[in-house]
């Protein structure tokens, strides 16, 4: 009899391609479905809580998959972990419904942006955290970050990329908290454009180095063109933090 299995997951995502199986590049799907088919002994198709890109990390993150193995969950973590590379790792495995969908049943994403905000940089953040010279006024980047929050088109703040249905997200919160060198923007909707995460951060950054005000964000949002908004920021310092489902999966 087939079931469905829901991981949960974390991983350093910098020597990967980001989750989704490609052609010519190595990625965190791929990775996992050749792990977990010699553990079940069949090839596995996984689906995952959202497609994170290149040299992204995950905290949290769920994956799901089909199987006809007896294996029971509990025994899943240890099984798979030591077929998986030290960079990804199983923390927990459920049983759940047919119909629950790693990206279909999640309401919200958390997504934690970090800057490692210093004269000088710091070995330990590399590929971790985005090295910014620069002093950031974080109380500036605060007012920026709260004209994002809502329910509004993001089209300006994303990258050509996948195309969607519709452009119009749901921002919850978008904090952002300095301890000492490391400022962290937490950014919370209940669905994300392609690079909108860093296309955020990155105009947000602007308005600390005074390129454009907090102000000028909703105008910026209504007009769509993300040439007004500001840069992509580097993939090495964004991870998913948190998901949220209706299932104890996490």
């Amino acid at each position: 009899m087939e079931r469905n299995i829901a991981l949960k997951l974390m991983y350093n995502g910098t020597a990967y391609h980001g989750w989704q199986v490609q052609k010519n590049a190595i990625s965190v799907a791929e990775t996992l479905e050749k792990a977990l088919s010699t553990v079940v002994c069949h090839p596995v198709k996984c689906t995952g809580a959202g497609r994170t890109d290149a040299g992204v990390h995950a905290e949290v993150y769920i994956a799901n998959f089909r199987t006809t193995s007896t294996i029971p969950c509990d025994r899943i973590p240890l099984a798979v972990n030591t077929r998986l590379p030290r960079d990804i790792v199983v923390v927990k495995a459920t049983e759940v419904p047919m119909e629950f969908n790693a990206i279909g049943s999640c309401h919200r994403k958390e997504y934690t942006y970090r800057i490692y905000n210093s004269r000088l940089g710091n070995p330990f953040y590399v590929d971790r955290a985005w090295f910014y010279p620069k002093h950031l006024d974080e109380k500036i980047m605060q007012q920026a970050a709260d004209q994002f929050v809502g329910t509004h088109d993001f089209r300006a703040v994303r990258s050509v990329g996948t195309e969607t249905k519709t452009t119009v997200r749901t921002v919850y919160y978008f904090d952002v908290t300095r301890h000492d060198q490391l400022i962290e923007c937490k950014v919370c909707a209940n669905g994300f454009l392609y690079n909108m995460v860093r296309a955020m951060t990155g105009t947000i950054v602007y308005a600390a180095e005074g390129k454009l005000s907090p102000q000028d964000i909703p105008a910026i949002l209504e007009s769509g063109n993300r040439t007004l908004a500001g840069p992509t920021v580097p993939p090495g310092g964004l991870y998913m933090t948190k998901l949220w489902y209706d299932e104890d999966v996490l």
